[in-house]
């Protein structure tokens, strides 16, 4: 589902991402680890199109997101970390408003909306400005906004930053059910327990450069957790 060879990406003499591949399966739910500013967030603005790469390829199912960038980014979707949304919307107006981007008919618009605000249970806070909703709600509207053009691949930026124990929970719940009907999931987060708990298979960034990447068993080997594995690999490269 995607391929990522030897991309780097320069801000001005910064390298923020230097060299690196990866290659994830359909259907994976794929955890992507690291310290701040260790360059998830720059690998992430490549793939969406948000960021131009320096050097290096990559694709979406094949489709080389440089080259046929309008049809790459129709194959992706992204619940960013951020509310990068107008607060004073409702999660219908901002969910419809992602579907009349991705130029989605009206019609089909608002059946794929309401299935959608159905799914996250969002039926009673549909028309409810996103600044009065509370953060679990926010989260499930960035979703439903993130998945109105049934993207072949999902990337989540810490989807449950600010969600108190029991929604994130529910949002688990959610994505778990999505990855089982075939979405390929990719899921940064610095809660280590939401990794180990819903992820296959793991790659930890640093400094700009991949440097662990497994199975979640591989990472668990010996009995520990996969915050523990996480914690001993960075902090060897931070002693170095």
């Amino acid at each position: 589902m995607l391929e990522i060879k030897n991309l780097t990406k320069k801000y001005g003499k910064k390298v923020a991402v230097n060299d690196i591949s990866l290659s994830i399966p359909k259907g994976a739910f794929f955890g992507l680890l690291g310290p701040n500013g260790a360059g998830k967030s720059t690998t992430i603005h490549c793939i969406t199109g948000i960021s131009q790469p320096t050097s290096g390829s990559i694709f979406i199912d094949g489709v080389d997101v440089v080259k046929e960038y309008k049809l790459a980014r129709t194959k992706v979707g992204l619940s960013p970390q951020e509310f990068n949304v107008d607060i004073f919307g409702t999660p219908r107006q901002l969910v419809s408003y992602m579907g009349g981007y991705y130029g989605i008919p009206r019609a089909e618009r608002k059946k794929r909306m309401d299935e959608l605000i159905g799914r996250f249970d969002l039926e009673d806070h549909a028309d409810v400005r996103f600044q009065k909703l509370s953060g679990g709600l926010k989260r499930r509207a960035m979703l439903a906004r993130a998945l109105i053009h049934t993207p072949d691949l999902l990337i989540l930026d810490e989807p449950t930053a600010g969600v108190d124990v029991e929604q994130r929970h529910d949002l688990w719940k959610y994505l778990q059910e999505m990855n089982q009907n075939g979405k390929t999931i990719i899921l940064t987060s610095h809660y280590l327990e939401e990794i180990q708990y819903l992820c296959n298979d793991i790659a930890i960034i640093n400094d700009g450069k991949i440097v662990a990447e497994g199975t979640k068993e591989e990472f668990m080997k010996g009995g520990k957790t996969v915050e523990e594995a996480y914690l001993e690999i960075t902090r060897k490269r931070k002693a170095k």
